[in-house]
C-alpha cells in the first residue's frame, strides 16, 4: 500500500499509456483527456481580427442540397471543421450540439467534414446530434482555411473573425457565450 501511495501518479500515467495502446480504448481515453484539457476559446483582439471578404463558398449538406455560404453574409457565423475519427473533435461535440440547440435561430452554423457520408450519418445517429453537417464543394474563403482538426471560427456580422480556435474548446463557458450574445445583438 505504501508503494501505491508513493507512486500513484506514475502508476496512473502507465495505465493511461497502456490504455492508449489498446485500439478498443484509444479513442475513449483520448476523448476523455481532451474533455479534461478543453479550455474556453480566447477572443481575437480587435486589432488582430481578420476579415472575410469573399463569401463565395459552395457547400453541400448531408442530404445533397447545395447552396452558397454567401447567404450568411451580414450574419453571425459559427464554422467548425471536424471528423468522426478525431478524438479532440468528438470531445467537443456535446458542447457544440448544446450551443447549436441554444443559438441555431440566431447564428448560422456550419459543421464541415470530409468524412464519408455513411460514417457521418452513423456518427450523428449514434450520438443523437442534430447540428447541420456540410461538405465543401469549392475553394474555402482565404481567411477560413485550416488543415488542423478541430478548428472553429466565429464571424461577426461585419465578417470579422472574432474567434479562431484550433483544438478542443469549452464552447458553453459563460465567457464565450457572453461574447456570442454581444455579437448577436450588434
Amino acid at each position: 500500500m505504501k508503494f501505491i501511495r508513493k507512486h500513484w501518479s506514475n502508476i496512473l500515467i502507465v495505465v493511461v499509456i497502456i490504455l492508449l495502446t489498446i485500439p478498443q480504448t484509444r479513442t475513449s481515453v483520448s476523448v476523455f483527456v481532451n474533455k479534461i484539457l478543453a479550455s474556453t476559446p480566447a477572443e481575437v483582439a480587435p486589432q488582430n481580427q481578420r476579415e472575410v471578404i469573399n463569401y463565395y463558398w459552395s457547400l453541400e449538406d448531408r442530404y445533397g442540397a447545395r447552396f452558397n455560404f454567401e447567404t450568411s453574409k451580414n450574419k453571425v457565423v459559427f464554422i467548425n471543421y471536424w471528423a468522426t475519427w478525431c478524438p479532440p473533435c468528438i470531445a467537443e461535440m456535446p458542447d457544440l450540439e448544446e450551443l447549436y440547440q441554444q443559438y441555431n435561430s440566431q447564428i448560422d452554423f456550419y459543421f464541415i467534414t470530409n468524412d464519408e457520408p455513411l460514417k457521418v450519418e452513423a456518427f450523428m445517429k449514434k450520438n443523437n446530434y442534430n447540428f447541420p453537417v456540410y461538405y465543401s464543394k469549392s475553394n474555402v474563403p482565404e481567411n477560413l482555411q485550416s488543415s488542423a482538426l478541430p478548428t472553429a471560427y466565429v464571424l461577426s456580422k461585419k465578417g470579422k473573425i472574432v474567434f479562431d480556435k484550433v483544438g478542443t474548446a469549452n464552447w458553453n463557458s459563460d465567457r464565450f457565450t457572453t461574447v456570442l450574445e454581444k455579437l448577436v445583438e450588434e
